[in-house]
């Protein structure tokens, strides 16, 4: 129950910062022509928190009802490992298409749709059929990957001057919604069974959509028309925009593996089950105050290089210590939480800061995304085999360290000051031939 009551303080405190926020920020809206009522600026606000929010839950609200689910529906060791690996593998897919559904029929109505299908995935999986189960999952998780491409492109459309620190709240609320899920799943299972610990993140997702909806409809028209300046050619021959893929991918990596093996790798170094897990805990929540702080002092350095060197060399520190002096657990998990916490916020908001407009910020979060996540969801696997063929762990951490290098090459390029170019796509000639005589 303290890891539930500490989510709901977490969730009262941010909350409480953004209904204080909300005055100073309303005033400022960027967007073309005259300057919109407050309000249009509050409800847009609002609108991003409530997308933060409902970005983690419906993830971190599974593996602590698993046992649970594995018993309702009958399912195997491979089963489980099935259901835990869809939603990273459907983020890192979907991640791509997001950008074409905006430019398709717009960023707002994008996000609504993606929080509508969250609602009916989160539903969808309450049904006592593994098939429900599965497709809830597989919903939900493209919603969320819609929304986590979105999100930075909301922020540099809507609001580029507070890139920082909105970009940091999102952070913070993605942390907040994250811990939320998995700290009152038991709870809710108690209260109303599993299906009611599954259900309940639907809530919020419901209300969040009901707030983008009517952004959609008033932002649809504006997308739609020819001013609106859409992002044409591609990411694909842009060396920058392989760094900044490659230095997301490796910093979500990191996280993923250290957080999915530390706890097995600390009792293997005499630690309790108890501690370990304590230790995986306090990694996580050290990078809570971090998601916020980093973006705001990112967004106000002309050149982020200094940051990635220095959250590059931290990790380096942890793994080099976890070799060489794993007796002092408790000092390594310190650095490993501020290297984590601080390295994807970076990621975060390079995408914005490596962005001319927001429409190649949402081609570039969902390239770096889509490829990122993919990239991450080898690392715990890859880890994990190489443990199994070793029957140690120097070796696994060794590899890590390994990786350090094109995540510090990567990350150099990518925090470089400048900004994506997009090159234009040749079209086969007897097409070009064929458009051309129209």
């Amino acid at each position: 129950m303290g890891t539930v009551w500490l989510s709901l303080f977490a969730e009262a405190v941010v909350v409480t910062g953004v209904a204080a926020g909300l005055a100073r920020w309303s005033a400022r809206w960027p967007g073309p022509g005259a300057r919109p009522r407050r309000s249009a600026a509050a409800w847009t606000l609002v609108g991003l928190v409530l997308l933060a929010l409902n970005l983690r839950a419906a993830i971190t609200g599974v593996p602590p009802v698993l046992s649970e689910l594995q018993h309702e529906f009958g399912l195997s060791g491979l089963g489980v490992s099935v259901l835990t690996a869809v939603p990273e593998l459907c983020v890192g897919i979907f991640s791509a298409l997001a950008p074409v559904l905006a430019r398709r029929i717009g960023t707002e109505t994008a996000i609504a749709a993606a929080l509508v299908a969250i609602t009916i995935g989160l539903l969808l999986r309450v049904v006592s059929v593994p098939a429900a189960l599965f497709a809830g999952t597989v919903l939900a998780a493209a919603g969320i990957a819609v929304g986590n491409v979105l999100l930075p492109a909301v922020i540099k459309r809507f609001f580029p001057d507070r890139i920082g620190p909105l970009t940091g709240l999102s952070m913070m609320l993605l942390s907040v919604g994250g811990a939320a899920g998995a700290g009152l799943a038991v709870p809710l299972e108690h209260l109303g069974g599993w299906q009611w610990a599954l259900a309940a993140w639907a809530i919020p997702a419901a209300l969040a959509a009901l707030v983008w909806g009517p952004l959609s409809l008033r932002t649809r028209r504006r997308e739609r028309t020819p001013s609106a300046g859409r992002a044409a050619g591609s990411l694909l021959r842009s060396p920058l925009a392989w760094c900044v893929m490659v230095f997301m991918g490796m910093t979500s990596l990191m996280f993923y593996t250290l957080t999915s093996w530390l706890p097995e790798i600390m009792q293997g170094q005499g630690f309790s089950a108890a501690t370990a897990g304590t230790m995986n805990s306090v990694v996580i929540v050290i990078g809570i105050p971090l998601g916020f702080v980093v973006p705001v002092i990112a967004a106000r350095l002309r050149d982020q290089r200094p940051l990635v060197v220095g959250v590059v060399a931290l990790m380096a520190v942890g793994l080099g210590g976890l070799l060489l002096a794993p007796q002092a657990g408790w000092l390594w998990i310190a650095v490993f939480g501020v290297a984590t916490g601080a390295a994807f916020p970076i990621a975060l908001t390079l995408l914005n800061l490596r962005s001319a407009t927001h429409q190649v910020t949402a081609r570039l979060s969902g390239m770096a995304q889509s490829g990122g996540y993919l990239l991450a969801a080898c690392g715990p696997l890859a880890f994990g085999l190489l443990h199994t063929l070793t029957d140690g762990w120097k070796a696994p951490i060794w590899l890590l360290i390994l990786l350090l290098v094109p995540e510090l090459a990567c990350g150099l390029v990518a925090a470089r000051p400048g900004f994506v170019r997009l090159t234009a796509t040749r079209l086969p000639r007897r097409l070009a031939q064929s458009a051309s005589s129209r």
